[in-house]
């Protein structure tokens, strides 16, 4: 097996020079194999109130320029342990849910051939169902971890089934999440009742909220959250409105009283040793972005699941 090819060398060629390629990795095409793939999913079609989120694939990779190979908090070089790779953008319909969701689930399936695991930037929460549909064909249902300001749940909006806003009841109804490891973080802010409460538990999902985070403390949310997904094949949702608006405030639904990044991050962080099969970082809208804060939070955020899902050595 080839050495993994890591990012371009920052002594040779400057940061804010090059192609922008994620973390300045290679891209797909410039290597043998890949063991994760980074890929943009530049669609914005599903929301609901702020559009934008079509651009932020690129948004991230810009701000993932500053990223280093070396990982301290993980103890691992994310780049090293495994080959990661840029695989571009796919392309979807934005005048077409159904043929853009079709497409994304055709895209990642072809990309997942061989093993290759998809860390995917978005575009909105949409894309979540078709990145599902693709993972549950090879693993069946998985744990879904997701990270949101919003239970996403919701049924239908103006009669439409499929948005941001309802990707995960649709893939409990597909059969699509383990609902007995399935769960909410950092939800919070109003709903529109107490029944959209009872229906997510009878989706399948547990929730750790943003308020139970501030009372309990980090430390407690992890233990909960370790515990729901034991040992279930594992999916990763972020949204990146779970952060505070003063974290990231380039996103389409921004709520208060979120999670800070650090907050964020150590939750990911203690993740390591699950069995991680695929994950999405999604809602980052560069128009409403102030200094880049939420695309160098979201570039991070990415950076932290590769981490996560590198190889261990044993000791």
């Amino acid at each position: 097996m080839t050495e993994p090819i890591g990012p371009v060398d920052a002594s040779v060629v400057p940061r804010f020079a090059g192609i922008a390629t994620f973390a300045r990795l290679p891209r797909i095409d410039e290597v043998d194999r890949a063991d994760i793939a980074v890929v943009g999913v530049p669609f914005d079609s599903g929301v609901s109130y702020r559009p934008g989120a079509r651009f932020g694939p690129a948004h991230v990779r810009e701000a993932s320029r500053l990223l280093r190979p070396f990982n301290p908090a993980q103890g691992v070089s994310p780049f090293a342990a495994q080959q990661v790779a840029d695989a571009g953008d796919i392309a979807a319909n934005p005048f077409d849910i159904d043929d853009a969701v079709r497409a994304i689930d055709e895209a990642a399936t072809a990309l997942r051939a061989g093993g290759t695991r998809l860390v995917t930037i978005g575009g909105d929460h949409t894309i979540a169902l078709p990145l599902l549909r693709s993972v549950a064909r090879d693993h069946g249902p998985v744990a879904v971890l997701h990270f949101d300001a919003h239970l996403d749940t919701w049924d239908t909006y103006f009669g439409a089934p499929v948005t941001h806003g309802t990707p995960f009841r649709r893939a409990s109804e597909e059969g699509l999440i383990d609902q007995t490891a399935s769960m909410h973080v950092g939800t919070r802010g109003p709903l529109y009742g107490q029944s959209d409460l009872v229906d997510d538990e009878r989706l399948g999902f547990a929730i750790v909220t943003s308020e139970q985070i501030e009372e309990d403390g980090v430390e407690r949310a992890i233990e909960r959250i370790r515990t729901r997904i034991g040992d279930a094949p594992l999916y990763i949702s972020i949204d990146i409105d779970v952060l505070d608006p003063a974290h990231a405030p380039g996103t389409g639904t921004p709520e208060a009283g979120g999670l800070t990044s650090r907050e964020l991050l150590r939750i990911l962080r203690a993740l390591a040793d699950k069995r991680i099969v695929g994950a999405d970082v999604v809602e980052v809208a560069p128009a409403y972005d102030h200094a880049q804060l939420t695309a160098v939070a979201a570039s991070h955020v990415a950076y932290e699941l590769i981490s996560a899902m590198a190889p261990r050595v044993e000791r």
